[in-house]
């Protein structure tokens, strides 16, 4: 059963730069903004919940600043940020103010994900919000994150608050009406996907190059955002915004991808597991280990072949396959150094090799999660 937007309860929208930025005058595209707006109003007045992550700081401001350059550096991406965020929230509150709605501004960094306790404050913000009747209004915080610490785009970002928040449905206003069997733009053949039950190896593949201009994201990181809503049991559309009134047309059937929710879903822990973005290392494991875990085990030292990356315990390590394929995501009770220790030893031989009797598991099966 394909998703609606006319059903959805707690819906997330997506907007890129290249949409809400003028490209002639580095200024908001204020009548096509109201548009986008009435249609906010429109869910929201059958008593849906919108939340809104919206690019545009850095693009509104670049102009300003004198900021012409092809790319920018980090600093200078950071201080066009504190300049254009207040151009920016000043055009949401403006616009949603228009229709009786309140605007909330909230500014996150990729830590603020992946931190499990920061992760859980922001969650009870936007749920407190959500039912005083904002409309919150989210952007990734780059006045302050580091290349380390960075989304760097929206798709992503997106698809964590609509998982946090436990979203219906994720939209992705893009300039694409959809996922393609190949870029249109260089293949005019391809053909449109309308519906993508499952997410394969063969449609990652379908993702392309970021587009030109003020966007930094492109069909690859809607890919990815993808993984992480669906896998959230929450349904994901891929549709065309640069049009008037964008949802509305969507609500009315107009042409997008739908991504469906995985049907078994996982807890709000092991969601956060499997959305993590950002872990710090891998373990290579054995034939029998990817057996034990598809059955339901916990991973124990004795099955890992090789592990990678520097992590503390409680860290989100990639667990890969011998053929070095992505099978498991969780969280290790051994540090990096403790773990390239007594990696393929039986849990008798720890006290003698570590110093001390940790453990038996690696990573528990509640810590555990499949792909």
């Amino acid at each position: 059963m394909i998703p609606s937007l006319a059903t959805a309860k707690r819906i997330v929208i997506k907007i890129g730069s290249a949409l809400i930025v003028d490209p002639a005058t580095a200024a908001p595209r204020m009548d096509w903004l109201r548009g986008v707006v009435d249609d906010i109003a429109a869910l929201a007045g059958r008593g849906a919940e919108i939340i809104v992550v919206s690019s545009g700081a850095i693009a509104l401001a670049r102009r300003q600043l004198g900021l012409n350059g092809a790319k920018l550096r980090l600093d200078e991406k950071q201080a066009a940020a504190a300049v254009g965020q207040i151009r920016l929230a000043q055009a949401w509150a403006e616009t949603l103010s228009e229709k009786s709605l309140t605007a909330a501004q909230l500014l996150i960094t990729l830590d603020d994900t992946e931190d499990r306790r920061r992760y859980l404050n922001a969650r009870a913000t936007l749920s407190t919000l959500l039912s005083l009747g904002c409309v919150p209004v989210i952007n990734e915080n780059d006045s302050v994150a580091t290349a380390e610490i960075r989304y760097g785009d929206n798709d992503r970002l997106a698809a964590r608050v609509a998982e946090m928040v436990q979203a219906d449905v994720l939209l992705l206003l893009s300039d694409i009406d959809g996922l393609y069997t190949a870029d249109p733009r260089k293949t005019p053949d391809a053909s449109h996907i309308p519906v993508v039950p499952v997410l394969t190896p063969e449609i990652d593949a379908m993702g392309g190059e970021p587009p030109p201009g003020y966007s930094s994201g492109g069909m690859r990181t809607k890919l990815v955002a993808a993984h992480i809503a669906t896998q959230a049991g929450c349904a994901m559309a891929i549709a065309l915004g640069g049009r008037p009134n964008p949802i509305a047309a969507i609500s009315k059937g107009g042409k997008c991808t739908w991504f469906l929710p995985a049907p078994e879903g996982r807890s709000a822990r092991k969601t956060w597991i499997a959305g993590h973005l950002a872990p710090q290392g891998t373990l290579t494991i054995d034939a029998g280990a990817a057996k034990a875990l598809a059955n339901g085990s916990s991973l124990l030292p004795a099955g890992i072949k090789a592990v990678s990356g520097t992590f503390g315990r409680g860290d989100p390590v990639d667990v890969l396959n011998q053929a070095g394929l992505r099978i498991a995501r969780g969280l290790v009770t051994y540090t990096s150094d403790e773990a390239a220790v007594i990696a393929g030893h039986r849990s008798e031989d720890f006290e003698a090799l570590l110093g001390f009797r940790g453990r038996d598991e690696m990573i528990h099966r509640d810590d555990l999660v499949l792909f």
